[in-house]
């Protein structure tokens, strides 16, 4: 894994530009604004994509699969920080001397004299942005953005836009979070993760808390989250007359849930202050499902309210927005068998996503498609993926590690979170695709909603699914 060198000094001016994995969904939103500011641009990645076949339509030159010539007579050189050490097109770029700047370090650069507001959070922050950026362009603002997922009713992740506002999805893993000039910030929940980079749970939470503290306007932050109220405690204390806004459902959260339904689109009801000191109430109604998305939307209109925005129109705003990809973004139905994607891939995410997709479930089954990613998370976590799996589906499917970045650990395998369901009736570890996707066809009713879930390759398998379920339930058509 590249991680950014925070202290490195941006250049100016970057020339012709070559993105090293191209067509990650934050990679390729960088690049698409990149070149849309006159950038000349070229870019590499594994495999083709939908990000890669837009880049292309756009002009960019993509190359499938890596090699040194691939860099061309480029000035600078971006890489996603999953890229391996030994990428011949990093090494090239080191061996000509040529400045390599972390994907981070390229949004930096885009955003260089702008109003940034920065998301950032464990988990719902890919939402947020997307609902920020909805809600800003239905009261009429023009933000430019980078979202880590592409929205869907706008059909990209990122986009130019005319005021000085610039919101950007901000990725903690790995401190680049800290690289923007921060003017309002917005933290969902801090859930301590990537410990194999920040080595203790203690400088996990020093980061949010410098990061909350860098911000030069204001600070939105959960009230319910017991992670961000660490934080806000320790900023409090740190700056205290700090311009802070809470949300969430706690008693005296600033922006505050009142009530919830989530038996369908979700719906809420949210109380706030109003100008001469009286209690506002608001109701919206959103087009995604699941509590966790209203509390993601009473946090971005925290942020509307937070930059002067009326609360009835921000609020009609937020709620147009129809969800981004790789959020229980629905794929097929064969045989009365409906097949969902969600990049959920941590246990909290997993909860939720769960808990939203059975208000769409109805009288069939869930059943959850599983992907461990990383070998160090599925270490980590495998008791409490196994525990969420088993409570929130009615069936598990569990597929082989997706390593990513990370070299296979002895012993670290999808039997890992498998072995620890209590009914090992409710669970299935089928670590090959095909051999999976046939088991799901088998098991299949109609009714029944499939997920797969995980922020790795997992939504591949879905043709193979979708194709063993049309060889059961519509055998002509194979």
């Amino acid at each position: 894994m590249i991680y950014p060198d925070l202290d490195m000094e941006i250049p100016d001016e970057l020339g012709r530009v070559h993105f090293v994995g191209i067509g990650g969904s934050g990679m390729s939103g960088i690049a698409r604004m990149m070149h849309q500011a006159g950038v000349t641009v070229t870019g590499s990645d594994r495999s083709a994509n939908y990000s890669t076949a837009a880049l292309e339509e756009l002009g960019i030159r993509v190359s499938i699969g890596h090699d040194a010539e691939n860099v061309g007579d480029a000035d600078t050189l971006v890489v996603t920080g999953a890229l391996w050490q030994d990428n011949p097109e990093y090494r090239s770029a080191l061996e000509r001397g040529l400045p390599v700047l972390h994907r981070s370090q390229a949004l930096a650069w885009l955003a260089r004299g702008k109003r940034v507001v920065s998301v950032a959070g464990a988990h719902g922050k890919t939402t947020s942005t997307g609902m920020i950026v909805t809600g800003l362009l239905g009261v009429g603002a023009d933000p430019s953005f980078v979202n880590g997922g592409i929205i869907e009713s706008l059909g990209v992740s990122s986009g130019p836009g005319a005021d000085d506002l610039f919101v950007i999805e901000a990725d903690e893993s790995d401190k680049s979070f800290l690289l923007y000039d921060t003017a309002i910030a917005l933290i969902t929940n801090v859930d301590p993760e990537h410990l194999d980079f920040y080595g203790s749970r203690e400088a996990f939470m020093q980061a949010f808390v410098d990061f909350a503290l860098g911000a030069r306007e204001q600070i939105v932050i959960s009230a319910d989250d017991p992670g961000a109220l660490e934080v806000l405690t320790a900023v409090r204390a740190a700056s205290p007359t700090a311009r802070i806004r809470t949300f969430g459902e706690a008693e005296g959260a600033d922006v505050r849930i009142v009530s919830i339904d989530d038996s369908g689109p979700v719906r809420f009801e949210v109380e706030l202050a109003g100008a001469d000191g009286a209690a506002e109430r608001h109701e919206a109604q959103l087009s995604v499902y699941g509590r966790h998305n209203a509390v993601n939307a009473v946090g971005a209109f925290a942020v509307l309210a937070g930059l002067g925005f009326a609360a009835g129109p921000a609020l009609a705003a937020i709620a147009g927005f129809g969800g981004t990809k790789r959020r229980f973004e629905f794929h097929a139905e064969v045989g009365g068998v409906r097949v969902y994607d969600d990049y959920a891939h941590h246990p909290t995410e997993v909860e939720a996503l769960l808990d939203s997709a059975r208000a769409v479930v109805g009288d069939g089954r869930l059943i959850a498609i599983h992907q461990p990613h990383l070998f160090s998370r599925t270490a980590m976590f495998h008791r409490e993926f196994a525990e969420v799996l088993e409570r929130g589906a009615d069936h598990t499917v569990v597929l082989a590690v997706d390593g990513a970045r990370e070299d296979p650990v002895d012993g670290v395998t999808g039997a890992l979170v498998s072995d620890d369901f209590a009914d090992a009736s409710r669970v299935a570890y089928r670590p090959e695709w095909q051999d999976a996707a046939d088991y799901l066809a088998e098991i299949a009713r109609p009714g029944d909603v499939m997920v797969t879930m995980s922020c790795g390759s997992v939504y591949r398998i879905i043709p193979q699914v979708v194709d063993a379920l049309r060889g059961r339930f519509e055998p002509g058509s194979r």
